[in-house]
């Protein structure tokens, strides 16, 4: 059976991630929104799971330390022939 899985399910997801690598590094949304130079309330979005860009969602990702795993996700995924595509 599909596993069914939703932009919005990805954008709650990343916003959790956020707002608890966040924490974990004892920032404030206005601390991070300054090393990213974004606003603060483009943090706080991003932790809602409202719309972001993606430039933004990859600057909180770098940040913390993610873009190598997620590009060896998409890599994994875009060179398995095998898998069913809907496009």
């Amino acid at each position: 059976m599909f596993e069914i899985v939703t932009v919005k399910d990805v954008k709650v997801k990343i916003g959790e991630a956020c707002k608890t690598l966040r924490k974990v590094r004892k920032m404030s949304r206005e601390d991070l929104a300054n090393v990213l130079d974004v606003s603060s309330t483009t943090i706080q979005n991003i932790e809602n799971g409202k719309n972001a860009t993606l430039d933004n969602i990859l600057k909180v990702a770098n940040h913390f330390g993610l873009l190598q795993s997620i590009l060896k996700g998409i890599e994994k995924n875009s060179s398995n022939k095998n898998d069913i595509s809907f496009y």
